[in-house]
Order: structure tokens, then sequence, then C-alpha cells
């Protein structure tokens, strides 16, 4: 297989191969398997909370609603000093 990186991150990665003694092959397995590890995490999580939305158990809360209580509870703070 031959992939092709954008000349800033070919550079890092020939840096970190020379520093650790891995093959371009062991970096890529190892890089890809923690990256899959990480999204499957993810993509559990995220079903883990569309599943406590859909049955009730939380209840979503308006964004807008959210970032003006936080807008605001910053305001406070700073008005505090």
């Amino acid at each position: 297989m031959e992939i092709h990186l954008a000349p800033e991150l070919q550079a890092r990665v020939d840096k970190l191969l020379a520093e650790t003694e891995y093959t371009p092959e062991k970096l890529i397995e190892e890089a890809l398997a923690g990256y899959i590890e990480e999204l499957a995490a993810k993509r559990e999580l995220l079903d883990i909370r569309y599943d406590e939305l859909k049955s009730g158990r939380v209840k979503a809360i308006d964004g807008e609603a959210f970032f003006e209580s936080l807008r605001q509870r910053e305001e406070n703070l700073l008005n505090q000093k």
C-alpha cells in the first residue's frame, strides 16, 4: 500500500520512525488501531446518549437557551469583580 502525505506530516512521521525504530507498516497499524478504538468508544457513547433521549430518560435542552445562560453567567461573574 502506498500513502501520500503532506510534506509537514511526512516530516513528523519520518521523525517518529527514526525515534521509535518502528517500521512504517507498524506505525500505521498502531495509529489505525488507536483510531478505531477511539472511534468505537465514541460511537458507543453516542448510541447510549441516543437511546437515553429516545427513551425519555434524559431530555434534550435548547442550544440557544443553554448558550444564553452561559453568557449570562459569564456576565454576572465579570460584573462581580
